[in-house]
């Protein structure tokens, strides 16, 4: 575990050293993680629509099933999102690697690129004519209900969420072959989707979608913002606490040689 903790920490320093070379070249890496989870979005709600009128008990498990692609473009074929920055910056400054000023500079690009990423893939969708029928019927119901979900609730659900996604790229830097790999992002995707926990760059493209296509009163410029205020303040305690600070704390030197003892 200290090696994986050593080699995130290089992978702080390395965004670091790549924003600070070329903010355009770091953002262009950011738009294309949201960009990226933005398909995996657009696949599992395309399904969900054509299994939603059928009242399939097992929608949500389908779903869950197909969104691993989301993680997996970004980490094989190489993004830059902010709710694994949320792990990864935090044990590059407590390793003493990176500061919490760079952490924070970070988060905010890779935060603005991924929405701009989301945004981009949600406008492409609607306008391939492809966000309609039972799909746009499907996508605002699913909107609606994340846009007025009570704080607390969507605050614990981006905890548990970015718990899971972080899980995926830790496992993803301490394991070897590229397909243990897939298959750690395939379980612990499955896990957060078929358990309706909530990603704030993902729904960053559901909810644009949403908004484009004609939408309830329930679904609105205040409700996104309701939505991705809590559940973004969630992913990163769960990103940056819960995984992040606990391995860090976990595998620090003294509490080795306290256990040593």
């Amino acid at each position: 575990m200290k090696a994986t903790i050593a080699v995130l920490g290089d992978t702080a320093v390395s965004k670091v050293n790549q924003l600070q070379t070329s903010k355009s070249r770091y953002l262009t890496l950011t738009m294309m993680a949201g960009f990226f989870l933005g398909f995996g979005i657009i696949l599992i709600f395309t399904i969900g629509g054509l299994l939603g009128p059928t009242n399939f008990a097992g929608t949500k498990l389908i779903m869950g099933i197909t969104f691993g692609i989301a993680l997996s473009l970004v980490l094989m074929a190489g993004a830059d999102l902010f709710t694994s920055n949320n792990m990864i910056m935090t044990i590059g400054t407590l390793t003493k690697k990176t500061t919490w000023y760079e952490t924070i500079q970070i988060w905010t690009f890779s935060y603005l690129g991924n929405f701009a990423g989301a945004i981009l893939v949600a406008a492409l969708f609607f306008y391939s004519g492809l966000a309609s029928g039972d799909t746009a019927d499907y996508i605002n119901t699913a909107a609606s209900a994340k846009m007025n979900t009570p704080f607390v609730e969507l605050l614990i659900r981006g905890i548990l969420c970015n718990i899971l996604v972080c899980l995926a790229v830790w496992c993803a830097f301490k394991l070897k072959e590229e397909t243990a790999k897939l298959i750690m992002i395939f379980w612990c995707l499955f896990a957060f989707i078929t358990s309706g926990f909530e990603h704030s760059i993902a729904n960053m493209t559901l909810l644009s979608i949403a908004l484009m296509v004609p939408h309830p009163e329930t679904v609105s410029l205040a409700g996104l913002a309701a939505n991705l205020v809590p559940v973004t303040i969630g992913n990163i305690i769960g990103g940056a606490v819960f995984i992040g600070a606990a391995y860090w704390f976990a595998n620090s030197e003294k509490n080795l040689e306290i256990s040593e003892k």
